[in-house]
């Protein structure tokens, strides 16, 4: 089984994940994520992947900060069509509910739910969002990998969200803690699909 990994940004690169895997850089962003996963299954088309897994930091308001989830859900917090009538999340004329389901759980991962959209949010912003956590990428890589019928198995380490956002150093401080979880969580995966 060939599976592709995906993440945002070097910085979430740490050691402990250098010691087990090549991941692919996609940027930040569900723009960018959109793009370089496109572009990467486009590529691999006649060898596409088993299973694309998508990794890094997430905030979290109610997590325990530092630890790893799987994301079993995802949703699009940018999507608003409710002036038209949709619900919001859902994509207008588009056959898919507002919330997407992801691959099923993996034995010793703690299951969450997830949202992502383009904005960083922190404090009150908390407030509107029903997901465990948010992200800025999965929901744009789900949809490209819907695309080629290949599977997504999305991992989160919460490295804020217990407190206010107000600088960069404030998400990167618990990089170095969150590398050291997702390579665990890298680890189970491996278990978990080598059989298949």
């Amino acid at each position: 089984m060939t599976i592709l990994y995906l993440m945002a940004a070097e910085a979430e690169y740490g050691a402990h994940l250098r010691a087990r895997i090549q991941p692919e850089l996609i940027g930040i962003g569900p723009v960018e994520a959109a793009i370089a996963t496109t572009r990467l299954l486009a590529d691999s088309r006649t060898a596409l992947p088993s299973l694309v897994v998508s990794l890094g930091s997430a905030g979290s308001r109610r997590l325990e900060q530092g630890a790893v989830y799987q994301a079993l859900t995802v949703a699009y917090r940018d999507m608003d069509a409710s002036a038209l009538g949709f619900a919001r999340g859902q994509t207008p004329l588009l056959d898919l509910p507002p919330t997407l389901p992801l691959e099923p759980l993996v034995p010793g991962l703690r299951p969450a739910s997830l949202s992502t959209g383009a904005n960083v949010v922190s404090g009150s912003a908390y407030d509107g969002i029903a997901e465990d956590m948010v992200d800025m990428e999965t929901f744009a890589i789900l949809r490209a990998c819907h695309n080629f019928g290949v599977p997504l198995l999305a991992l989160r380490g919460i490295s804020d969200g217990a407190s206010e956002l107000r600088r960069l150093e404030d998400w990167t401080q618990y990089l170095h803690i969150v590398d050291e979880n997702l390579a665990v969580a890298v680890d189970l995966v491996e278990a978990a699909y080598s059989g298949r």
